[in-house]
């Protein structure tokens, strides 16, 4: 099977991202809150390396909630019925996304702490 062309792959990954923020409400509040650290970090005027860590954590639960859906999405179509199985796999998925914005939240107050309060 040949690779397709690499305009594709990026159209393909960049729709992948539109149908999350269409379909996925978890997904439009994370992008909502990714999109108020945006107008923050040009608020408090952060500094180079906090807002590099902010956006990590930012993309980082972007990321955990894209690979979350994929994971109930792919368990749905395996098996469409109830499964205790099935619901254990959704629930560890969704533990990582929760731990993930727990992190983010976490790195939120230690880095915007000394902008607020200075």
């Amino acid at each position: 099977m040949r690779k397709p062309p690499i305009y594709k792959s990026f159209f393909n990954a960049f729709r992948g991202v539109f149908l999350m923020l269409k379909t996925e409400r978890n997904f439009q509040l994370e992008v909502l809150a990714f999109f108020i650290n945006i107008i923050l970090i040009f608020y408090f005027q952060l500094s180079n390396i906090d807002t590099i860590i902010i956006l990590i954590v930012s993309f980082g639960v972007l990321s955990a909630e894209i690979f979350n859906t994929a994971i109930e999405k792919i368990c749905d179509f395996i098996q469409p019925e109830f499964d205790k199985r099935i619901g254990f796999i959704k629930d560890i998925s969704a533990g990582a996304v929760m731990l993930t914005a727990i992190l983010s939240v976490v790195t939120g107050v230690l880095v915007y702490w000394k902008y607020i309060f200075n």
